[in-house]
């Protein structure tokens, strides 16, 4: 047998290189610092109008409630049991203390609304839990995966006809449960201009550096492009969460394909699932602030009953909730793009 010459063999390589360099230039047709006029970049997009989308959303959920429903109650118990609940005694001592400090200022029905908002907001950003053992935000992660990949698995295929039983998403949608973690870090440092972001605006609050000035004037500059590029970034992310669910792909497979989708309509993209996360904080307020208002009324009626851990419970539920809604509203959003299939622009 004859050697092969080293410049056979360094040439390969170079040319699988140029190969793929090549691809993705035909994909990606837009280039960094060097305009791109408006007739080479716009590509269709044709979707719903937002609430008539979140309507489809909220239907597509209710007319399968049983099998959603019965998921959301295992993943429930499931974190009940291995993560744990928010805490009632830290919800009690909280209360106690807002009307002991607050005077009159909530005693009319408008002060009780502004009371239960101020607990929501507490309650929504974490003010009741713990801090979690290493062991628990492992639980928790993983939970938080399984419930993704089962609502994405039930979807697709209850779109494709088929009749399908939860137990049969529990065996069957955790296969990619490691491309999907795999994506899931990426999206994580992804986030993180966002988390310098935050980090710095709490170093800055502590020194009084965003008391004013163009100091502060240059912190929020930089703190708004670091946000933005993790929303540039992450846009695709949460499509190729969808995409690697698929059977045979490969985690950096589903993130190339998820971000030849968003070419040319990623601000579209991003204002869609900006308008998600504003539902979502609003459904969340819908139901919260009246249970919060009834949860207080009932316990000063009866302080026998303050040891019930309502708000708790109904944090867990809606966390669980929200995932599934989350879920869903994304993989309905990525059918609907995919549908438009449009050449990159």
């Amino acid at each position: 047998m004859t050697a092969k010459k080293p410049i056979t063999i360094i040439k390969k390589p170079i040319n699988k290189i140029k190969k793929r360099y090549d691809s993705f230039l035909k994909r990606r047709p837009h280039r960094s610092f060097r305009r791109t006029r408006r007739r080479d970049y716009v590509r269709s997009l044709k979707l719903p109008g937002y609430i008539s989308f979140t309507i489809y959303v909220y239907k597509t959920i209710w007319n399968n409630k049983k099998v959603f429903g019965f998921l959301a109650l295992l993943y429930a118990i499931l974190t009940a049991i291995l993560v744990g609940i928010a805490s009632q005694e830290i919800y009690s001592t909280l209360t106690g203390a807002i009307d002991t400090t607050s005077g009159d200022l909530f005693s009319s029905a408008i002060g009780e609304i502004g009371k239960a908002s101020l607990l929501f907001v507490t309650s929504a950003t974490g003010g009741l839990s713990q801090s979690m053992t290493e062991s628990q935000q492992i639980y928790a992660g993983i939970i938080s995966l399984l419930t993704w990949m089962t609502s994405v698995w039930l979807l697709r295929n209850i779109l494709a006809g088929h009749k399908v039983k939860m137990r049969d998403g529990l065996y069957s949608a955790g296969a990619p449960i490691i491309s999907t973690f795999i994506v899931a870090l990426v999206f994580i440092i992804q986030l993180l201009p966002l988390a310098l972001a935050l980090i710095g605006y709490s170093a800055a609050s502590a020194t009084g550096l965003l008391s004013g000035g163009v100091e502060a004037m240059l912190f929020w500059i930089a703190a708004g492009l670091l946000a933005l590029l993790s929303l540039y970034w992450s846009t695709s992310t949460f499509f190729a969460l969808v995409i690697v669910t698929l059977p045979g792909m490969y985690p950096f497979n589903a993130l190339r394909t998820a971000g030849d989708m968003v070419v040319g309509r990623r601000l579209r993209i991003l204002l869609r699932l900006l308008w998600m996360i504003i539902i979502t904080v609003i459904s969340w307020a819908i139901i919260m602030i009246p249970i919060i208002i009834l949860d207080s009324w009932l316990k000063s009626l009866w302080p026998a009953i303050d040891w019930v851990p309502t708000i708790p419970i109904v944090l867990l539920i809606l966390s669980t909730l929200t995932i599934i809604w989350i879920s869903s509203y994304i993989y309905l959003f990525y059918r609907k793009v995919v549908a438009d299939d449009a050449a990159p622009a």
